[in-house]
């Protein structure tokens, strides 16, 4: 027999058993319904008489054979539903209703490969349709597998004597540990005492006026988290080249001015310096994706496979403004809302940080930027989970860096924190090198 002429696949006793299961016991009712679904039935009548059960315990009806044959009889479906002979039968398939949780797995895990048939049945004729782009194809893929999998992860109530254990593990942990953090550290001191670090699943947004360094910035975190601590990292260059993002490391970590390395014009010694740098970026597990006005889709199919492939930890995407909507045709406001929408889930999708840079409205040139300056959408404010400004004064600045060698003033200014404090935190910045420092050694 074919595979297309296969009876997909169920298990009707499990179906019959957790639907008498309800029947004997009606407070079993709340222990499926909270991950079991009236699709997840092969048996139509089945079907018929959960969602009658569901409907039932909603209205504050305790369930009995009686009151689903009423329910049933009033919305004209009990001929549909089996009859009262097949009803009546379904609590001899349960001698008891304590092992429904064992039934109702079995009929969602029939449930799942079904879906599962589905969706590769609809894949294969999505591939054979010329007029959907393979990107789409694998995007719609991708989202229905996913989709699929956070479905059957359902939901669960947690009693304290469950959570309470690994928690102080955690505080044990933490406190032998002092020096570590819980997230990713930046490598800048005082930011990630403030922070613990950039934590799983939240989406950072790092906002600034123009050419006040949020590339630098972003390339300054990565030196810290891929070359010096070897943390795998994935950056998303919508704006600059590989090539041009390479060589500004360089110049971060040899500490060699940017314009040599542009004009050629370098001493011997800078090579020696060049070279120590090169070797520890090469072996540094930092990967870099340079595609110029990403399409939304292509972006969250690159990551995952950043993360599935490469095992990136954190995620930098430079800049958010230049990400490409799959709907070009809606309002911009809307387009910016979708992406940092879909940002945010990505970041809990991969269970990774994703610190996005974002430009801020040019009513804060001069003043300390706000939350409701970020350039774009009010979306990007309330998805993210850390707003970080970078902020100077560019004249002063200008001044003083010439009387500083370069080295210039940095605030920032954490803005949100969804769980920990707001505030300031002073660093250096080294323009020759595009370089952001702790204060304790920018000035060396």
């Amino acid at each position: 027999m074919e595979l297309k002429d296969k009876v997909p696949p169920h298990n009707q006793e499990a179906e019959q058993a957790t639907i008498g299961a309800m029947l004997l016991d009606w407070n079993a009712v709340d222990e499926v319904v909270s991950y079991l679904h009236s699709s997840h039935f092969y048996d139509q009548r089945n079907q018929i008489i959960f969602d009658s059960l569901v409907h039932l315990s909603e209205s504050s009806v305790k369930g009995d054979m009686l009151t689903l044959i009423d329910d049933l009889q009033k919305k004209g479906k009990l001929e549909a539903a089996g009859g009262v002979s097949y009803i009546s039968a379904l609590t001899d398939q349960v001698p008891t209703s304590s092992n429904i949780d064992y039934y109702a797995k079995i009929v969602l895990d029939q449930a799942t490969r079904r879906n599962l048939i589905k969706i590769s049945q609809d894949i294969k004729a999505f591939s054979f349709d010329e007029t959907q782009p393979s990107r789409r194809i694998l995007e719609e893929a991708e989202q229905r597998i996913f989709s699929l999998t956070d479905a059957n992860a359902g939901s669960q109530i947690l009693e304290m004597k469950d959570v309470i254990p690994p928690a102080i593990q955690l505080i044990d942990t933490r406190y032998k540990n002092k020096n570590s953090f819980s997230g990713i550290p930046s490598g800048f001191t005082e930011l990630d005492s403030m922070t613990s670090g950039f934590q799983n699943s939240e989406m950072i947004i790092v906002g600034a006026r123009p050419s006040m360094g949020k590339t630098a910035l972003a390339l300054s975190m990565m030196q810290n988290i891929a070359v010096e601590n070897h943390i795998p990292c994935g950056f998303f260059s919508l704006e600059m080249s590989s090539g041009q993002i390479v060589q500004r490391l360089l110049s971060q970590v040899a500490r060699i001015p940017s314009t040599k390395l542009r004009s050629g014009m370098l001493k011997i010694q800078d090579f020696t310096m060049l070279q120590n740098a090169a070797g520890m970026c090469y072996e540094a597990p930092l990967y870099i994706c340079d595609t110029p006005n990403m399409k939304l889709l292509d972006l969250r199919t690159m990551a995952r496979r950043m993360k599935s492939v490469m095992g990136v930890k954190i995620i930098f995407i430079d800049y958010i403004g230049l990400i490409t909507s799959e709907n070009a045709d809606a309002p911009m406001y809307e387009q910016q809302s979708a992406i940092s929408k879909s940002l945010k889930s990505l970041a809990r999708e991969l269970e990774i940080p994703i610190v996005v840079l974002c430009q801020v409205a040019r009513t804060a040139e001069g003043n300390e930027p706000g939350l409701n300056e970020l350039r774009g959408s009010g979306s990007i404010e309330q998805d993210a989970d850390m707003v970080i400004f970078i902020h100077g004064d560019r004249k002063r600045a200008q001044q003083e860096g010439e009387e500083n060698n370069g080295v210039l003033d940095r605030k920032l200014i954490v803005a949100k924190q969804r769980n920990g404090p707001i505030g300031e935190v002073e660093l250096y910045f080294l323009s020759s090198y595009t370089k952001f420092e702790n204060k304790a050694r920018g000035g060396e």
